[in-house]
């Protein structure tokens, strides 16, 4: 079977088991959210922490629940890093160092997991565990909740009220992301993913030398990294490491991970707001663009243009033969169109065409499917901008669900989008003025400036994976990208309440024969073209220096 079929085949497989799952996952998570009772493993962790559980929150309130949340998370996971050696399963790897644990801090509680360290050097297996793995989940928690609370704005009416925090985080994790990483994990040590809590086993090489190859709680580690498009490897080389991703069955169900829940969020959509094809119609525009991403990227790494993968007949450098062009194309398309970060090949070794494409998937705003919630909530505040538009282009006031767009709103939904290119485009700028930039760079020119582009891409939309050809251990690279890391995903959280608070407010509208029907084919298509104009005009400058330029030449 030639790499081509293989390769059809996989995304074919991929396609059948979401779309099985898509109806039974998606109700059950409308039904976790809008179920009156609570379960007893819940109700303890609601006395623990003092949380009245019937109590509703003011959209305000619901963000401050996040912010100091988020606070907190980012200082304990600071401290638990700088206290590694006190713990225990550090195998003497002494504290971590206070830019790398700053930016790990900000890196993991924002749902980015930018890692500037080697793990399985650097951290024991309890900064692993008690601190990147538990934020693991929370992170994911946070980013369900907030999507929740935008969804609740459109479905409730002439109230202020958007629900608990702290009930939607910990149904989201304890009824969600708990109990599906515990299957999964087992399902990956099934198929030979390791895990162990020994820091390595001692081999004798073939020229008669030792080392040690480092062992990890990998499987564990791996479902929930998936699960909950968070992306940081337990391995540096990720899950192109044959202990996190072993072979092509391990390759697709992590493929499948990452998908699943951003996908079935859509069923989740249809069914809280009374009308399933509302839900369909963000699927479809979410599936055209992460097809037509993968479309592009499996062309370019099977085409190539450079003079050395001509004559290998395709552009292998950087990735592992176990998975081939397809499936490193696979994967990196659904890496980057969520937030996931996860890479099974190198990005930096892409062709020009090829890595634009990775960069370009991160630039639509990460929501193609996008990641646990995040992607949700980016695609409707793109929903909102498009029917805006064409309300503009009828004279009309817009609606959407039966909710008036008004001056607050669009603003809201404007601040959302706008944040992502501000930082993306001010912090590369930055950088490559910089006079010592070019000493961290492995690459000059328009590949050089890739990389600093793609650093900053990936930072700003909480992606987390890299063109590792820049070095970004230095001051300014660790303080810099934590910064885009924490605006890029706290303000469009708090443009996004905001906005469902103004949406909870109003009264419903009945639809007139001037609404713009938001459910078929011709709004799906006004919702791709707006993510695509947006993307288009705000990046191509900066494409055309970088992965065009580089594509042409």
């Amino acid at each position: 079977m030639s790499s081509t079929v293989a390769g059809l085949v996989q995304v074919g497989v991929l396609l059948v088991v979401l779309a099985a799952v898509y109806k039974p996952l998606g109700d059950y998570m409308a039904r976790v959210f809008t179920d009156r009772g609570h379960l007893a493993v819940e109700r303890v962790i609601y006395r623990l922490g003092r949380v009245d559980a019937e109590s509703q929150q003011r959209w305000p309130v619901y963000a401050a629940g996040v912010l100091g949340f988020s606070f907190v998370s980012v200082v304990l996971l600071y401290l638990v890093q700088r206290l590694q050696p006190f713990l225990p399963f550090d195998f003497g790897r002494g504290a971590v160092g206070s830019g790398i644990a700053f930016n790990t801090a900000i890196s993991f509680v924002t749902n980015t997991n930018w890692q500037s360290y080697v793990p399985e050097v650097v951290m024991g297996h309890s900064v692993q565990m008690l601190g990147l793995t538990v934020q693991n989940f929370v992170s994911a928690g946070a980013g369900l909740a907030v999507a929740i609370a935008l969804v609740r704005g459109f479905t409730r009416s002439r109230t202020d009220w958007l629900g608990n925090f702290w009930v939607d985080l910990t149904r989201g994790i304890v009824r969600i992301l708990l109990p599906m990483s515990f299957v999964f994990a087992i399902v990956l040590i099934a198929l030979g993913v390791v895990q162990s809590l020994r820091s390595g086993v001692d081999v004798t090489n073939p020229d008669g030398s030792a080392s040690t190859i480092a062992l990890a709680p990998a499987a564990s580690q791996e479902a929930i990294k998936e699960l909950g498009t968070n992306g940081g490897g337990i391995f540096s080389a990720n899950s192109a490491h044959p202990f996190e991703n072993p072979n092509g069955w391990t390759n697709l169900v992590e493929i499948f991970l990452i998908m699943v829940i951003p996908v079935c969020l859509t069923r989740t959509f249809g069914t809280l707001v009374g009308n399933r094809r509302q839900g369909y119609a963000l699927l479809s525009a979410m599936g055209v663009l992460w097809t037509g991403m993968l479309a592009v990227i499996w062309w370019a790494e099977a085409h190539p243009n450079g003079p050395a993968a001509l004559l290998a007949g395709s552009a292998m450098e950087g990735k592992e033969t176990r998975f081939g062009i397809p499936g490193s194309a696979l994967f990196a398309d659904a890496t980057t169109g969520t937030s996931t970060g996860a890479v099974n090949s190198m990005h930096d070794s892409y062709t020009g065409l090829g890595g634009g494409g990775t960069m370009l998937n991160m630039l639509f705003g990460e929501m193609t499917p996008g990641g646990v919630g995040t992607g949700l909530y980016s695609i409707l505040v793109t929903a909102i901008i498009a029917v805006f538009l064409a309300g503009l282009m009828v004279g009309r006031t817009p609606e959407y669900l039966g909710k008036k767009l008004g001056r607050r709103e669009v603003t809201a939904a404007a601040v959302a989008i706008l944040s992502m290119p501000t930082l993306v485009l001010l912090g590369a700028g930055i950088a490559i003025m910089l006079p010592g930039t070019p000493g961290y760079l492995a690459n000059s020119g328009s590949h050089g400036w890739s990389e600093v582009l793609y650093a900053y891409t990936s930072a700003s939309n909480n992606n987390g994976s890299a063109f590792a050809g820049i070095t970004v251990t230095s001051p300014w690279f660790q303080s810099s990208l934590g910064i885009c890391m924490l605006l890029g995903r706290l303000i469009p959280i708090l443009a996004v309440l905001c906005l469902a608070g103004s949406l909870a407010a109003q009264k419903k509208v009945p639809a007139t024969a001037g609404t713009l029907p938001t459910h078929g084919p011709l709004f799906s298509s006004l919702l791709t073209g707006t993510v695509v104009l947006v993307a288009a005009l705000t990046f191509i400058p900066a494409l055309a220096l970088g992965p065009i330029a580089e594509a042409l030449a």
